[in-house]
């Protein structure tokens, strides 16, 4: 079949990587002059990665991606353990730069297959119609353009995304620069009240991101992500442990996200035209599986098509829908004030309990989207 894949980002990218493979005629249209990712860190987890190994990119993301040895859980001021749950999965879970995720997969396309500084600007049926003038009719047509989705607004009309109450400071730093912290190989959670920090290492460890998440009241900024000022960073995290302050210290320049996002919607698709990614299903980040999810959205309909737009929504409505679910309710997780709450949280967490832990989330880490699909 011919495909156009609305949106040259991670989801678009792999979606049309898994199409590919499965035979289908494919072109990819980013509005972008070039091909770029913003927000450095990205964990690619192993449902994920089963994905991308299948496609033959496991070299491509053992060369840049570092696997952590655990998810690390500590205290805000103290940095105390709370839980350090080990990864141990049999595909590999990579921390990498978007970049370099964007890179591979870019890589696994014919370059003639990507249109680069198209801006679609109308759909008919499956024929998409680009601010250039150009027009490109296909059998199929996939939005992947993120969570401001001209083609979700074009199918289902204007819907106003969220804001959840929450901003992020992103940045990346030169491993170099943070030496004499001796930082170990996981990725490591710092919760306090009202906003946490994740830091891991990326690009072959040459490199820190770090994500700074804390909440606010309103977003009054006229884009949702704007240079931001260390000195900010700085004194949202006043009082934080030294570690937290000397990572965020060691940066050269940071960001600022808002953070937004939208409720489950009961249908994805209108005709041969369909979602997947953030277009369909935007979740905060507090699961790490935004990137993940529209990876498994590529690999499930590259294996349904020609016909089988009901059993794609079947199959992947539920799931990420409870991720949605989760990852929101980990905002009041990560962030509880000091006080009752906060203490059964972390005796929970110090008990080792299986809530918890990595393992609790084989459901997650262990899917197999041909498998699921066999059965």
């Amino acid at each position: 079949m011919t495909v156009g894949v609305i949106g040259g980002g991670i989801g678009g990218l792999a979606a049309a990587v898994s199409l590919l493979r499965a035979g289908h005629d494919v072109h990819v249209y980013e509005q972008s002059p070039r091909l770029s990712e913003v927000g450095a860190g990205v964990q690619v987890s192993p449902n994920a990665s089963r994905v991308l190994h299948g496609l033959g990119l496991a070299d491509a993301l053992a060369e840049t991606g570092v696997q952590p040895l655990a998810w690390h859980q500590r205290r805000w001021d103290d940095g105390r353990t709370l839980l350090r749950a080990p990864i141990a999965a049999p595909t590999p879970h990579y921390q990498m730069h978007r970049a370099d995720l964007l890179a591979a997969l870019a890589a696994a396309i014919p370059p003639d297959r990507i249109h680069l500084g198209h801006r679609l600007v109308g759909v008919d049926g499956t024929e998409a119609r680009f601010a250039d003038g150009l027009r490109a009719r296909f059998d199929v047509l996939v939005g992947a353009d993120g969570i401001h989705s001209t083609v979700r607004r074009l199918l289902f009309g204007p819907d106003a995304a969220r804001f959840t109450g929450c901003v992020a400071y992103r940045a990346v730093v030169p491993a170099e620069r943070l030496r004499h912290l001796d930082l170990e190989v996981t990725a490591q959670i710092w919760m306090g009240p009202g906003r946490h920090f994740v830091h891991y290492f990326i690009s072959g460890r040459r490199s820190v991101n770090f994500v700074a998440v804390v909440e606010q009241d309103r977003w009054t900024r006229e884009s949702w992500t704007d240079r931001a000022e260390i000195a900010d960073v700085l004194a949202a995290f006043d009082g934080w442990h030294p570690q937290v302050r000397e990572i965020i210290s060691a940066a050269d320049e940071t960001y600022v996200w808002a953070l937004f996002d939208r409720p489950p919607m009961p249908r994805w698709s209108v005709g041969r035209v369909t979602l997947l990614g953030d277009a369909a299903h935007p979740m905060l980040p507090f699961m790490a599986q935004g990137a993940a999810q529209a990876i498994e959205d590529g690999a499930t309909l590259a294996a349904l098509l020609p016909d089988a737009f009901d059993r794609y929504e079947q199959v992947r409505l539920p799931r990420t829908s409870r991720l949605q679910e989760m990852s929101a309710g980990n905002k009041t997780r990560f962030h509880l004030p000091d006080g009752p709450a906060q203490r059964d949280r972390d005796r929970e967490l110090a008990a080792g309990s299986r809530a918890w832990s990595f393992n609790a989330l084989e459901w997650l880490y262990d899917y197999d989207a041909a498998a699921v699909l066999d059965r």
